[in-house]
């Protein structure tokens, strides 16, 4: 993926008490909906380098990929200020400086990015424009009206005074705002509030740990995605409703008509058809006829797609990707078979770009073919209100069409984990079983 740098984070600044010469700061982009902070990877350009239009400045690693920034102006890096590997930058935080001239480079040779201007994005939100000037002069002529507002939030208790940068934090490290007292004005809880706290918490984490004399261990980072996924996946859990249902198809059916179009993709060229591309279908067109369960829960309303984009959960070395399908529905079995082992693979090469894991509606995660789980049930991926874990295809003993005669068939285990609040009931199985049958005349649509 790439990016501009200038186009999407920089600071225009002039000459200062320093005399500094006119240059501009380069921040941390915001480059999906979820990342607050980005890692540096790498560093393709060197301070003292000339930089052009189109070339790549460095590599960020984000919640979601590796993404390349690139420039869209002439001039040269003058200075970097985080370096290769630097992590848990914070989205607006100055990672470089930028001069027209190559004479002012070795003037930026000692520059540190003051704390005022090292995380614009975050100074922003906290002040709230021009609100909070409006409510220090209220406090100063009128203190009851401030009094009423805080007694009145205290007593709804749906909401507490805290600013935007803290509240993400909290969100993100699963603090709970209630338990904590504000330093700020009328007890607003800040930033440092919450810094304060998890080093706190880190500090009794490390005693506990010293305290298990005879243990050995290794501390292992996480990676940006590792953090997100871990974060949205105890949301899910802790404000999702799950509940699941789980069925065992007779896959023969299935597994003949794989046998049948494969020839076919050898003979021209295309990717193999694997049993998930043939659910995939089946799951897409079942959607189609079940929008309930294509839907989103809005708190005031629901909301149905009418596209049907599946997510494909990828598990990789980096952590877990979910690459979508769009439009899956409408696709035939040989283009969805290409497109998932592409995005399969871009996403183990840690490159998918954002276009290829948003804008999802449903989620299709298959731990049998690869890994030989039998069944599991997996969590929803929010905001979407259903996802399907399909387990490993086994042959069974059942009775045969006379008595005392037997059959051999193949059975494989589906679970839909659900949201209770959009999807009630069993519809969507029902539905399930007519695309499945019929998956072999979407094979060239």
């Amino acid at each position: 993926t790439t990016l501009s740098c200038q186009a999407i984070c920089v600071l225009k600044l002039f000459p200062d008490l320093n005399y500094l010469p006119p240059h501009e700061a380069v921040g941390m982009p915001s480059l999906s909906p979820t990342m607050t902070e980005g890692n540096i990877a790498r560093w393709v350009k060197k301070e003292g380098d000339k930089v052009s239009p189109g070339e790549v400045l460095c590599e960020v690693e984000t919640d979601k990929a590796t993404v390349e920034m690139e420039c869209m102006e002439e001039g040269y890096l003058a200075k970097i200020v985080c370096g290769d590997g630097t992590k848990e930058i914070k989205v607006g935080e100055i990672i470089a400086i930028t001069v027209e001239e190559e004479g002012d480079i070795e003037k930026f040779k000692d520059y540190k990015a003051s704390s005022s201007a090292a995380a614009p994005a975050e100074s922003k939100p906290q002040s709230e424009p021009v609100e909070p000037k409006e409510e220090k002069k209220e406090v100063s002529k009128a203190p009851e009206p401030t009094a009423t507002k805080t007694e009145e939030s205290s007593q709804s208790g749906d909401r507490l005074f805290s600013s935007p940068v803290a509240r993400k934090l909290a969100e993100d490290n699963n603090v709970p705002l209630s338990s904590l007292k504000g330093t700020g004005p009328d007890g607003r809880i800040l930033k440092a509030d919450i810094e304060d706290y998890l080093s706190s918490a880190a500090k009794g984490s490390k005693k506990e740990a010293a305290a298990a004399p005879g243990l050995g261990y290794v501390d292992l980072p996480n990676t940006q995605i590792r953090k997100v996924t871990a974060n949205r996946l105890l949301q899910s859990k802790q404000t999702i409703p799950h509940y699941y249902l789980t069925v065992d198809s007779r896959v023969d059916k299935l597994i003949k008509l794989r046998s049948e179009l494969n020839p076919m993709q050898d003979a021209s060229g295309g990717k193999k058809i694997s049993i998930n591309d043939l659910v995939i279908k089946a799951a897409a067109l079942a959607l189609r006829k079940v929008p309930a369960c294509n839907s989103s829960w809005m708190n005031d309303f629901i909301r149905q797609y009418h596209n049907v984009n599946i997510n494909v959960a990828v598990q990789t070395e980096h952590g877990l990707f979910v690459p979508v399908v769009r439009d899956a529905d409408k696709k035939g079995l040989a283009t969805i078979a290409d497109e998932v082992k592409q995005l399969a693979s871009r996403a183990k090469d840690n490159s998918l770009k954002p276009e290829d894991y948003e804008g999802g509606t449903f989620t299709v995660s298959n731990l049998g073919g690869p890994f030989g789980i039998k069944q599991f049930c997996a969590i929803v991926n929010p905001p979407q209100s259903a996802i399907l874990a399909i387990g490993s295809a086994e042959k069974r003993v059942i009775p045969g069409a006379a008595e005392g005669q037997y059959e051999i068939g193949s059975f494989m285990s589906a679970t839909l984990s659900c949201d209770h609040r959009v999807i009630d009931g069993t519809f969507f199985f029902l539905a399930d079983s007519e695309p499945v049958d019929d998956a072999s005349h979407s094979y060239a649509s």
